[in-house]
């Protein structure tokens, strides 16, 4: 048996039986009985008066007027320092589309409390009704005083590239897009320690990716920085070229940066031959047919979640060699919970006021390094999400890197 069918084998024996039906249906229950995932509470005390009258007034006097004469203080006399906006506009709910900003809370709730257990952040969902970018820009800078963080989450593309954009440059405390760069730092970091297990080079590597939304075109970005440039990629009408005239500006400069040839118009026929190819589409897109047309010992994260693009059994019969998945019931989870967490805590401890590409980087490395040399192996791609070590090491190399 290969050894990633017997490592699965496991995984599913020491999850138990519960299928995804079970998971929904206790999922609803979870948040019915508790009235949500997330709540506010009070770090210090107010049982007495003189408790109340230092936690509040007259006390509060002292602590407001020195911000007001140096603002820098806030982030030691508020909580600011530690509070993390997540701002959608329910664009753009992974596996779920456009579902408005009333069921958008719901997964921002369940963003929030992975940012409270390995970020150590203080999260308050931010959901929009409105779709206008400069309404959000708008309305993010006019309540970004009560924040040191922003995490935008779920905003369609092209549209989010704008608004991440826009609100980098005008304010002084970081801004994050989990949908583009959490997604490419850990599939990024997934393909690093390929190349170290396999001993090939990136640069060498015929990259084909399937999905043109916000994290494949981070994705095909930062890979570029590594290094990479043979990367065709295909969306919803097909192979990416520069004789398409609906690309928009993200899409062509993907297209005018890489060196893949362009003849190809399908899906299929970009990944025939490939070495490596990444799935940010939707499940059941590609066939047993196609993953064995890849090269020899190929690559397949297909991300696509609930269901992948191509199932890791199929992947394994066509001849790949090295699978992930954005899920957690399967081995190499190529998930942004490997780097969201690390991301956000060491821009904050660190104060950085804008996340850099020095950071991201740092990131990969991190995440990458973090495997090592004895662990790591087909199946071992990549660290376990849970590690709460994880974060730390992530958040120390994102913080050296922003003070670098």
């Amino acid at each position: 048996m290969h050894r990633l069918f017997a490592y699965v084998s496991v995984i599913k024996d020491e999850m138990g039986s519960m299928d995804q039906e079970e998971i929904y249906r206790r999922a609803v229950e979870l948040v019915d009985k508790a009235r949500g995932k997330l709540e506010v509470r009070s770090k210090v005390g107010a049982a007495d008066l003189d408790g109340l009258s230092i936690a509040y007034t007259p006390g509060v006097a002292a602590p407001a007027r020195a911000v007001h004469a140096d603002k820098s203080l806030q982030f030691r006399y508020t909580a600011r320092a530690s509070m993390l906006a997540i701002v959608t506009d329910g664009t753009a709910v992974l596996g779920l589309g456009d579902v408005g900003p009333e069921a958008a809370m719901v997964v921002m709730e369940g963003k929030g409390v992975m940012l409270k257990e390995f970020a150590g952040a203080d999260p308050v969902p931010i959901c929009l009704c409105t779709t206008d970018a400069d309404e959000i820009v708008r309305t993010v800078k006019n309540i970004s005083p009560s924040f040191g963080f922003i995490f935008l989450e779920d905003i369609a593309a092209p549209r989010c590239f704008e608004i991440e954009r826009r609100l980098s440059e005008e304010l002084d405390i970081p801004v994050f897009h989990d949908d583009q760069h959490g997604t490419a730092i850990a599939i990024c970091a997934g393909l690093k320690n390929v190349m170290r297990l396999s001993g090939r080079e990136l640069a060498a590597q015929k990259i084909v990716i399937s999905g043109a939304g916000a994290s494949a075109l981070a994705t095909a970005g930062l890979l570029f920085e590594l290094g990479a440039s043979h990367i065709a990629m295909a969306d919803s009408r097909g192979a990416l070229s520069s004789s398409r005239p609906d690309l928009d500006p993200w899409k062509r400069a993907v297209v005018e940066r890489s060196t893949a040839p362009q003849e190809e118009r399908s899906l299929a026929g970009i990944m025939r031959g490939a070495d490596v190819f990444i799935g940010l589409s939707r499940g059941g897109l590609v066939s047993r047919a196609m993953a064995a047309s890849m090269g020899r010992d190929a690559v397949i994260f297909a991300l696509a979640n609930p269901d992948p693009e191509i199932m890791p059994e199929d992947a394994l019969a066509a001849g790949a060699k090295y699978v992930g998945t954005g899920r957690f019931d399967y081995p190499n989870t190529v998930n942004n919970l490997l780097a969201f967490p690390g991301i956000v805590r060491g821009a904050m401890l660190s104060r950085a006021k804008h996340i850099t590409m020095r950071m991201k980087l740092a990131a990969v490395d991190a995440i990458a390094s973090y495997v090592t040399d004895e662990q790591l192996s087909e199946g071992f791609l990549l660290p376990n999400p849970l590690d709460r070590h994880l974060s730390e090491s992530v958040a120390a190399a994102v913080a050296s890197a922003a003070d670098a």
